[in-house]
């Protein structure tokens, strides 16, 4: 398979297509080759317009989805952002060559060490994982300018919200039981957080972030 081919493919076809006009963006989506952020077997479908399995309940955010966030999110290159949910390093590669530096945080062990390598190995110097908890985030480095969800949530804990800076966004696929996904941006205005729909996105749950079984008597 040529890659560089169906990368740019997938920025016409899937990005491009999908209302996404910022040229950061776009060229982050061009230029970072997804094939090294996935298991080796998982490489050939690496351009597909869904959202991938990469093992023990964990999925590759559809690139549409990650580049519609991106953009919703008004990166700035003095930003710091916060990935919640690292996987095998791709949102976070995006982010790194928008914003300033991007802190991932990854709570399997296995896929985090090898985030790291990858990132190491191909030169993504801005770019720091961190293994522990997603539903903790990372407040040592925080305030973030920053904070994307690299998967579905139930809900946003309040904690991470309260890890945003003031002028910050968080980007978010919030699915209540039931309902279809819809992508969110919470701002942090005047110490105050508030948030509003941006699009319908059926992406699958972060795992720990599904919601919580209720009983009915």
């Amino acid at each position: 398979m040529d890659y560089q081919i169906a990368r740019r493919n997938m920025v016409e076809n899937q990005v491009r297509t999908n209302k996404v006009t910022d040229p950061l963006v776009i060229a982050a989506m061009e230029e970072v080759p997804r094939e090294l952020f996935l298991p080796e077997g998982k490489r050939g479908i690496a351009y597909v317009d869904e959202d991938i399995p990469v093992g023990n309940g964990r999925y590759a955010m559809e690139p549409m989805v990650i580049a519609r966030l991106m953009q919703s999110a008004e990166i700035l290159r003095s930003d710091v952002a916060l990935v919640i949910g690292a996987g095998y390093g791709y949102t976070g590669a995006v982010l790194s060559r928008v914003a300033e530096t991007v802190v991932a945080v990854e709570s399997d062990k296995e896929m985090a060490s090898i985030s790291e390598k990858t990132f190491q190995a191909h030169s993504y110097d801005n770019v720091i994982v961190v293994e522990g908890d997603l539903a903790k985030g990372y407040a040592k480095q925080s305030p973030y300018n920053v904070i994307v969800f690299d998967g579905a949530v139930a809900e946003v804990p309040a904690n991470i919200l309260g890890q945003l800076s003031e002028g910050g966004r968080l980007l978010v696929v919030v699915r209540a039981p039931g309902k279809v996904g819809v992508a969110r941006l919470y701002e942090r205005e005047n110490g105050v957080v508030g948030h509003r729909d941006l699009f319908d996105a059926n992406i699958p749950y972060l795992p720990g972030f599904e919601p919580v079984e209720s009983f009915v008597f």
